[in-house]
Parts: C-alpha cells; structure tokens; sequence
C-alpha cells in the first residue's frame, strides 16, 4: 500500500508553526509598554508643591506622553497580531562590504575632546568654532577659508541664540564682550 492520500482527503499538516515567528515587531510593542510604564510611574512622583497655580501642574506633559506611548503600543500590538509587518528595509546607499573609515572616526573624537577641554577655559566661541571646523574637516572639506569662517558663524550664531532663549554658555575671554 502507499502512502498516498485519497483525492479530497486534507493534506497531512507539517509541525505548526510558532505563534511569535514572523512578529518580531512585538519586541518594539513591548519596548513602549515599558516606557509608558516609566514615565507614568515618573509622573505620578511629580510633587507640584506651592509654587502650582491653575488646574495643570508639572505631570500634565508626562502624563499626556505616557498615555500616548500606551496608545501607540496596542495600536501595533493590535496591528503586529493582525499581520502586518513593517516594510523591508531598501537599504541605503552603502557598502556593506566597505572597511570602517577609522581616520574620519578619529577625527571627529578629536574634534568632541577638544571641544569639552576648551569649553570651560575658552569659551564656547572658540572651542564650538574647533568643533565645527574639526567635524567638517573630518568629513573631508578643505575649503581653509570659508570652512573656519562658518565654523565661527555657526559658534556665534548659536552662542547668541542660547543667549536669547535664557541659556548662558561660557564666553572664555569674550566674557562681558558680548
């Protein structure tokens, strides 16, 4: 005898597959579960104190964020159990076989490291012109003059923005200048 099926007979079923293969996004639904956990455990620890005036304290902000990242969380849990699926990745243009540029890397360490030794001595003039100017140099511009003079417009312009919005970054040796 063989062990062929009779014509509609069902098939013989294969071992069934998991209920999680193919839901990795459920690791994402978690992942915002847990965060709107903590900030609303966060925002419930808020103390408002006297200084409070009106009906909205401080865990208003917290509180709407939280419920939002619930919100977001069962409407892809709902839409990961339904099926969908995030759309595969084109890829980008790049390399994957291409080595790692370790000398633009280094650079642009440099250019951070420089810029938080001098921050406190210099200035945030001077040491965010070195950042900008070493992080554009590093990414491979050699334009000698107008890289350094975007890099001081960039630095002054930010400082004086700062500035504007209540925030004080340290002036070095332009302070009481500007």
């Amino acid at each position: 005898m063989s062990a062929r099926t009779a014509p509609g007979a069902p098939a013989a079923a294969g071992p069934a597959a998991p209920w999680h293969r193919g839901k990795a996004e459920l690791g994402v639904c978690v992942f915002l579960y847990v965060l709107a956990a903590l900030v609303l455990v966060d925002a419930a620890g808020l103390d408002a104190g006297p200084a409070q005036r009106g009906p909205v304290g401080p865990a208003a902000v917290p509180v709407g964020v939280g419920i939002l990242l619930l919100a977001v969380a069962t409407l892809l849990t709902v839409d990961v159990l339904r099926g969908g699926r995030g759309s595969a990745d084109t890829g980008e243009d790049v390399d994957p076989s291409a080595r790692t540029d370790w000398r633009t890397v280094v650079l642009l360490i440099a250019a951070f490291l420089a810029n938080a030794a001098l921050i406190d001595t210099a200035g945030w003039i001077i040491s965010g012109a070195v950042l900008f100017w070493g992080s554009a140099f590093a990414l491979g511009s050699r334009h000698w003059v107008r890289d350094p003079l975007i890099a001081v417009a960039m630095s002054l312009g930010s400082h004086f923005l700062f500035s504007a919005l209540g925030v004080w970054l340290p002036a070095g040796p332009f302070t009481g200048v500007l």
